[in-house]
């Protein structure tokens, strides 16, 4: 009790440095009574901008706040612009941990100690985060490793700092009814998802194989192999990846990099993982990205820290290819069509009124060069001009946007004449055309010939069967009726295989004299 009180001390001081009060208060119609409260603080002198503020103070909180303002600056949907801005510059700079704690992790971790189970174990550490710090070490084989070690005693830690969250997020919302909007209960709720998902580094490991499995053979991103003998949930080891950081141009240019291929290569990835894969690196900020200069992955991506990716299925990937390929076009309508077809948009919306709204957001955006116009921007105005109309923003799109913003200023960071819609576009319309096209058709063939290669041979027994029963017409009626309906629907899945069958054969004669030349 007595630790949880100093905790709460701690909070009050820092909010009281940085006028945190201030910041709740702004924009929210409180009584008359709590807004002067910030006058028994008269002796402050505040000159910082509030996005500022907040994040200095997320900082000198430690890293627990550190991370809740990571996860808040992934929710432009609920968040002001000018704070998502700033809370984006948090870069898990925390100071390390003892090297002592470490090894007492691995050792309780892994059965041993670190000296037994490498050749060579670093015990400073190369990089310190809120939720982890990395070591490099060798393996007995020889082969480079990197070590990243859970802080001790994190979980009982965040537990106790979310629930001083939870308890201010439901006081917040009965002192100040409008602050409901903000949903603040909502946010620390996602926020102890995200969180606890980041303290199981077996389920980061897992993501890491994941997303090297999805590029292997790849020429454009390179992901650290995970060693499995050597992971737990509090310590993962992983092939080391030697690189310089993308942050660091001036190195990259000395190296013979070529940024504006390395540029259009980044966003390459990005819509590969989102559109093929369904599932992207979500925390691509540019201190976890390095680019090979190995002479035999020269200039090659490299990924790393894979605690939070997003996960998008295919309803997603559809609606986020037909409101991209729509802005292009300047086809506002079927923006509005595609939010009220999704079911994000309630039923009865107009579509005139939706789409109204949608060009009076993005219209003046096109009245500027191309490569003057933010993509992420554009999908962030769009969420905006969403809630006006009840829409419910998806969190696995929030996330991509996140994301996308993160890939769009690392881009023109590298090359800053960098289209990223004229980059885009023919990725997105070749993705669209093997969807709706005759490769999509073949290939949701392929991925349902096993099932109907179990069907066909079953063919003459099923008709057996069926001249079976019409030969005992005594037969119980209540068991030749369910027999006669399971048949029924596995004929009918033959009949429909053997329909796409002539279809796509249909298809594929039309595809040759109508897209022959696509086909080149």
């Amino acid at each position: 009790m007595i630790l949880k009180f100093l905790r709460l001390l701690k909070i009050f001081t820092v909010a009281t440095k940085y006028g945190l009060d201030e910041i709740a208060m702004s924009g929210l119609h409180v009584p008359r009574t709590a807004r002067l409260i910030s006058t028994v603080f008269f002796w402050r002198r505040i000159t910082s901008p509030r996005a500022i503020r907040l994040r200095l103070a997320l900082e000198e909180l430690g890293p627990i706040f550190v991370k809740f303002g990571q996860v808040l600056s992934t929710r432009p949907d609920l968040m002001p612009p000018d704070i998502v801005a700033e809370l984006a510059l948090l870069q898990d700079r925390v100071p390390p941990f003892p090297s002592e704690l470490a090894v007492a992790q691995i050792t309780r971790s892994l059965g041993a100690h670190p000296d037994q189970l490498f050749a060579h174990f670093e015990h400073t550490p190369v990089a310190s985060a809120s939720i982890a710090q990395v070591h490099f070490a060798t393996l007995k084989n020889g082969k480079q490793v990197a070590v990243k070690v859970l802080r001790p005693g994190m979980k009982s830690t965040i537990d106790e700092d979310l629930a001083l969250m939870q308890m201010a997020a439901g006081l917040v919302e009965k002192v100040w009814p409008d602050s409901r909007r903000l949903k603040p209960r909502e946010v620390v709720a996602e926020f102890d998802k995200y969180l606890h998902d980041e303290l199981d580094l077996m389920r980061e490991a897992a993501q890491a194989s994941q997303l090297r499995r999805n590029f292997a053979g790849s020429t454009l991103l390179l992901v650290p192999e995970m060693y499995w003998d050597y992971c737990s949930s509090s310590v993962i080891v992983m092939e080391r990846m030697n690189g310089i950081p993308i942050s660091q141009t001036d190195r990259l240019v000395a190296a013979g990099v070529d940024l504006k291929k390395l540029s259009s290569d980044g966003v390459e990835i990005f819509f590969t993982q989102v559109f093929r894969d369904g599932f992207f690196h979500a925390d691509m900020h540019p201190g976890n990205i390095l680019v090979s200069v190995e002479p035999e992955t020269f200039g090659r991506y490299i990924a790393l820290d894979f605690g939070i990716v997003g996960t998008l299925n295919d309803f997603d990937k559809d609606y986020l290819s037909q409101n991209f390929l729509a802005f292009f076009r300047r086809d506002y309508k079927r923006v509005a069509e595609a939010h009220i077809e999704s079911g994000w948009a309630p039923r009865d919306t107009r579509v005139d009124e939706l789409e109204a709204a949608v060009r009076a957001t993005c219209e003046p955006i096109f009245d500027r060069p191309l490569k003057d116009i933010s993509f992420g921007q554009v999908l962030l105005r769009l969420f905006q001009t969403s809630r006006r109309f009840n829409v419910e923003v998806q969190p696995q799109l929030v996330l991509l946007q996140k994301t996308m913003l993160n890939i769009e200023g690392l881009g023109r960071q590298l090359d800053p004449d960098l289209d990223l819609w004229k980059t885009a576009k023919p990725y997105l319309e070749r993705w669209m055309a093997e969807q709706v096209g005759w490769r999509g058709l073949v290939e949701r063939l392929r991925n349902e010939a096993p099932h109907y290669a179990k069907v066909i041979p079953q063919l003459p027994r099923l008709v057996h069967q069926v001249l079976e029963n019409k030969a005992h017409p005594l037969a119980d009626q209540g068991e030749l009726m369910a027999a006669l309906l399971i048949e029924q629907r596995r004929t009918n899945r033959l009949l429909v295989f053997l329909a796409c069958v002539v279809g796509a054969a249909a298809v594929v004669a039309a595809g040759i004299e109508i897209f022959g030349r696509g086909l080149l």
